[in-house]
């Protein structure tokens, strides 16, 4: 994980010239994975729950992640359009999607990671910048999947990649959650990444998290957004922290529409 001390630069370098630091709301559209998770699905949590745990108080976060959302099913159902409606400018808008975008059998979600995939996260990029916000993308981060041998191995497809690539193309940071999720389930091991996963022997679950599991990749991806200089040193903390567990809360589910 990325720890050392970086400055923000450019047109969202946040207190230029040693002013203080001023409040800029940080947007996920998202998956499961980092959606907020409410007392009926306790204890599985979305990354997205943790991360305000690494930010500083000028850095708020509003969770606009969903469960079994892709970038495509997202925008069909109105969200972006939403989240954008919120969005103001200087604030941030991080967008991982990828887990869903390969279910081929459901239209209504996948998308091709080289044409589909990549003109859906063209239209985050684009309402981003036109509210006058900075698109920021994280590949989607890895699943628990060891191979006979014991080494972690990737699940993803070309989605990570495709995403990179569209990055580079686009000029928006790319937080590699994907590289440096599989880097850490590599240290631990099959059997002791478990505990980051909501994972029973009843309901063996490989992707979504365990608090453990979304502290460390909310974790990862603060420390990804201080490395590519998305927020500066004094807008992230905690990074090299242990963080109980016990800070994370689940909400009571929000009333039926």
């Amino acid at each position: 994980m990325a720890t050392g001390a970086a400055t923000a630069t450019g047109a969202f370098a946040a207190g230029a010239g040693g002013g203080k630091h001023r409040s800029r709301t940080l947007f996920i559209a998202g998956d499961s994975t980092a959606a907020q998770k409410y007392a009926d699905a306790a204890p599985e949590t979305g990354w997205g729950m943790a991360l305000p745990f690494f930010l500083g108080r000028t850095v708020p976060v509003a969770n606009h992640a969903v469960n079994g959302r892709s970038s495509k099913s997202f925008l069909d159902e109105g969200r972006l359009t939403a989240l954008l409606g919120a969005i103001k400018p200087g604030d941030l808008l991080l967008v991982q999607f990828g887990h869903n975008d390969s279910k081929a059998a459901d239209p209504t979600r996948y998308t091709e990671p080289w044409s589909t995939y990549q003109d859906c996260l063209r239209q985050y990029v684009d309402g981003a910048r036109a509210a006058g916000a900075r698109p920021v993308f994280a590949t989607s981060v890895e699943r628990r999947r060891f191979d006979t041998e014991g080494r972690a191995v990737p699940t993803h497809g070309e989605y990570p990649a495709a995403m990179r690539a569209l990055g580079s193309e686009l000029d928006v940071p790319v937080l590699d959650a994907q590289a440096l999720s599989l880097e850490l389930w590599q240290k631990l091991g099959a059997e002791p990444a478990k505990a980051y996963f909501n994972w029973t022997p009843e309901d063996q679950d490989n992707t979504h998290f365990s608090p453990l599991g979304a502290i460390e990749v909310a974790r990862l991806v603060a420390g990804e957004l201080l490395r590519t200089r998305v927020l500066a040193a004094a807008e992230v903390r905690r990074l090299e922290d242990e963080i109980p567990t016990s800070w994370i809360t689940w909400p009571a589910p929000p009333p039926a529409a």
